[in-house]
């Protein structure tokens, strides 16, 4: 059993209540448009990370992380990008590489739109926790916390962290 704290579109900003509400978890993963190295510095420091890069990360990122992660952990097969879409409205890549293979858990994140969706066509979970920074049209910040165990996600919460610029 593993704690999985997720978040996404921290855009160089890191809001010092998410390391209170990742206390509990083993590791933390991050769903791209990083910004700074110093937010996947100080993460790292804090719990094990997995990350990919986004559309706003540099090319210092984009050589630390990789623009997809596909990994086993407590038995789920997990699948992880930034720009991904969501059921039934897949990127066309992201889609031929979800058909191709189809994981138990698929997490982008991009939008900045919170979702937890299942795709029932390719038998999957579908999470993007919504945007964690200050940048972009969202208004409220939101992190996703979850556990994995016998590779299912588990006690799912969605954690608000208020209204960006807060």
């Amino acid at each position: 059993m593993k704690r999985i704290g997720l978040l996404s579109d921290t855009h160089s900003f890191l809001h010092p209540g998410i390391f209170d509400y990742f206390e509990a978890c083993d590791e933390i993963w991050h769903a791209g448009d990083i910004g700074d190295a110093s937010v996947a510095d100080r993460l790292e420091a804090f719990r094990p990370l997995r990350a990919v890069y986004g559309n706003i990360d540099d090319a210092a990122m984009r050589r630390r992380f990789p623009e997809d992660l596909r990994f086993e952990c407590e038995g789920a097969d997990v699948f992880m990008t930034h720009i991904g879409g969501y059921p039934g409205r897949y990127n066309k890549r992201v889609r031929e590489i979800l058909r191709a293979a189809p994981p138990g858990l698929f997490i982008c994140g991009h939008s900045h739109i919170l979702k937890v969706m299942p795709d029932r066509e390719l038998g999957l979970l579908h999470i993007n926790p919504g945007a964690a920074g200050n940048e972009g049209f969202h208004r409220l910040r939101t992190i996703v916390r979850f556990t994995l165990e016998d590779g299912l996600p588990k006690d799912l919460q969605v954690v608000e962290l208020g209204e960006r610029g807060r």
